[in-house]
């Protein structure tokens, strides 16, 4: 068992990086990520957008769609607060960014409170581009100044405090609740393109823990948001995909959970998950990550704050006006993708995998990446006969209670308990 298990965790290399009872007084907060916004200005039918949409596998009007349908739903739940867990846009393009908020002003004004912070793909991207006509062409970008002027009502304009290091900021959600805005880019370093790792500036982590201090003493409940994942979310996921989470993460994780970071909310995996880590001192900590909503899943959270505890539940876009097999559609798109990044990757690894071998290989990763973007990862036929088929190839044999590819605690619907002190 152990030389598949080792063999099965090391193939998900090839992934594609791609209720409770609720107080009257809670606040209801949705979380939404990755949605790679493209404004329409920047993507005219023609060969340029074609390619792009090939490459990537998204049809913008598509996408464009599924934000409007998130927005109604959200605009309809009355919803308090919204967290944007950063890659708002495609690539950096300002117009996006400007397409962004015009999109989002309707919710603004029916009350909800939106907070955001940027992702990798927002800031500084010095090859951002149009898609119109026969070529992409070079589109305007924006600084990090001026995404803190862009997003003033977002947090920035008042805010508690803000890191004079990144584009960190501390927000006043009631006399009870702080929200912990953490930037974690890269975007001082690029030259061409982007970086895809994250990470947290000592300066940054100094001004964190004062904060964490300073709650502490006063019995105030601090929430953090930022866009790379602060805990691993599969096995191995440090080793394989280290540019999808903070780097010196376990250190990291173990002091914000010491200083009382009970939950932070993440994105860039593209992934419905969430996992948990219980420090040497005894302190708990969870990364709620929450999917992309410009890929299959797409997947939003609403949730209800209580004095007592976060109840998350997890919402799916299966269908809109102009694709209702989207949720199908893009579940193949995905597949595909996956299937061809994985393909490719195996034939250039240099070993000696027969024909046969690459393809159930190949298959299996199609099958366990397709279940962790969803989350709740569960063994359904078709997955087991992947799992079982690729073990024979070992000359091992697996049973469905010996599966397990998830970290606890449930991924969609959850209530997490808070940490209530005893003088409390």
């Amino acid at each position: 068992m152990n030389k598949f298990w080792l063999t099965l965790f090391l193939i998900t290399l090839f992934l594609n990086p791609i209720s409770g009872s609720v107080k009257a007084d809670s606040l209801t907060i949705a979380v939404i990520t990755d949605l790679h916004y493209l404004s329409p200005e920047l993507a005219v039918e023609g060969e340029a957008l074609s390619v792009f949409e090939r490459q990537t596998g998204r049809n913008v009007k598509d996408l464009h769609e599924v934000f409007d349908k998130v927005l109604d739903d959200l605009i309809s739940e009355e919803v308090d607060i919204l967290l944007v867990t950063g890659d708002i846009t495609n690539h950096g393009e300002r117009l996006s960014h400007e397409g962004f908020l015009e999109k989002i002003l309707p919710l603004q004004e029916s009350g909800t409170q939106v907070f955001v912070i940027p992702g990798n793909h927002d800031i500084n991207i010095q090859d951002a581009k149009a898609y119109r006509g026969e070529f992409a062409t070079p589109a305007d970008n924006i600084s990090k100044e001026e995404f803190a002027e862009l997003y003033k009502s977002m947090g920035y304009d008042d805010a508690l405090m803000r890191d004079d290091a990144s584009l960190s900021y501390l927000y006043e959600i009631d006399e009870y609740t702080w929200l912990l805005a953490i930037d974690t880019n890269r975007y001082d370093e690029y030259e061409k393109g982007y970086l895809s790792g994250g990470r947290i500036k000592q300066q940054t982590m100094d001004w964190m823990l004062d904060i964490l201090n300073d709650a502490d003493s006063k019995g105030i409940r601090v929430l953090g948001m930022m866009h790379h994942g602060l805990l691993e979310h599969l096995p191995y996921q440090s080793t394989l995909f280290p540019d999808y989470l903070i780097e010196e993460w376990q250190k990291n994780s173990e002091i914000l959970a010491d200083a009382g970071l009970e939950i932070v909310f993440t994105g860039h995996f593209h992934s419905n998950d969430i996992t948990m880590q219980t420090t040497h001192s005894g302190n708990t900590i969870y990364d709620v990550e929450t999917a992309s909503l410009a890929q299959y899943p797409f997947a939003y959270r609403i949730m209800k704050l209580s004095d007592t505890d976060l109840t998350i539940e997890t919402r799916f876009v299966t269908d809109v006006p102009g694709n209702p097999d989207l949720d199908k559609v893009y579940r193949r798109r995905l597949e595909t993708i996956t299937r061809n990044v994985a393909s490719s990757r195996l034939q250039n690894m240099g070993m000696p995998f027969s024909e046969v071998m690459t393809e159930v290989l190949t298959d299996l990763i199609v099958k366990l990446n397709t279940a962790h973007v969803s989350g709740d990862e569960k063994p359904d036929p078709e997955l087991m006969s992947a799992v079982q088929t690729f073990a024979a190839f070992l000359g091992n044999s697996v049973v469905e209670e010996d599966y397990t590819f998830d970290f606890p605690p449930a991924d969609n619907n959850l209530v997490i308990e808070f940490f209530i002190p005893e003088d409390n």
